[in-house]
């Protein structure tokens, strides 16, 4: 296993405000300094980091020969851009071309900084809830998206999310029953949308591309560093392992109430054990 770490809380998420009137412009993006949260992911002990779309976007802006490029940071730090997330409603087929254009610029950036997966989360729920056939077009716009990636060396894999339309196992079943998209297990999301993580990710070990850690208070909202929730954590560690996963290990901590910097050693610290009582062992590389 190798063990990564999202830049995301560094500042939550936010998206782009020009995506209101401009569907190709909305991206998501944390609204925190980057460069610290790579220095500050690396000093943690992670050598993989997780963007969102729009930051690694305002990266590409940059040339390689600036202070501040991207490839730079990723050299000073040791770290790997491990995957790039990005989105979309996927169910609405007048803007789907333009929410397709938006996903192949962000293949486009996370190709150009050596990333390896393409993370995509969405499927709208319409305001009168989901209509007759939004499972087959979020489906058939996630193969899509799977292509698009594969034409620019990456993995696509769906990212299960509450307030999407596949939110719970049921609405995940209607999705992989219909798209052959890979799996990103995200514990937290999954446990919150009714789900038993571990379950889950035994039932479709066959996709699974990349993974999410994350814990889960009492509440069943409230997102925490490894091993201060409620979370079976080694039980989804154990079915990881039994999957035969044995690549990048995203931990991903949408907001923490103090220094982002000690959540990641917090989840570090916990993961040490953890993987060790699992059996499985962490690439240093």
């Amino acid at each position: 296993m190798r063990l990564g770490y999202h830049s995301i809380t560094w500042g939550g998420v936010t998206g782009a405000a020009a995506g209101v009137t401009s569907v190709k412009d909305l991206v998501y993006r944390v609204p925190g300094d980057m460069d610290r949260a790579l220095r500050e992911i690396s000093a943690a002990g992670y050598r993989g980091v997780e963007m969102f779309d729009g930051n690694v976007r305002e990266f590409a802006e940059v040339r390689d020969d600036r202070p501040g490029s991207l490839h730079r940071l990723l050299d000073e730090t040791g770290l790997s851009l491990v995957g790039v997330y990005t989105g979309g409603n996927f169910v609405y087929p007048e803007i789907l071309p333009d929410e397709l254009h938006r996903v192949r610029r962000a293949a486009e950036d996370a190709a150009r900084f050596g990333a390896a997966q393409l993370v995509v989360g969405g499927g709208a729920p319409r305001a009168q809830g989901i209509a007759d056939g939004d499972h087959d077009r979020l489906a058939r716009a996630l193969d899509t998206v799977a292509g698009i990636a594969a034409e620019h060396g990456l993995s696509a894999c769906y990212h299960p999310h509450l307030g999407t339309i596949g939110q719970s196992p049921e609405q995940i079943e209607a999705v992989f029953s219909r798209s052959s998209i890979g799996f990103c297990p995200d514990t937290a999301h999954l446990a919150a949308g009714g789900g038993d993580p571990a379950a889950l990710i035994r039932r479709h070990a066959d996709r699974i591309r990349h993974v999410h850690l994350k814990d889960l208070g009492a509440d069943g909202a409230t997102f925490l560093p490894l091993g201060r929730g409620e979370l079976d954590l080694d039980g989804v560690l154990a079915a990881v392992a039994e999957s035969g996963y044995d690549d990048w290990l995203i931990v991903e901590l949408d907001f923490y109430d103090g220094d982002p910097a000690e959540a990641a050693r917090l989840s570090r610290a916990w993961l040490d054990g953890a993987l060790d009582r699992a059996g499985l062992t962490v690439s240093t590389s």
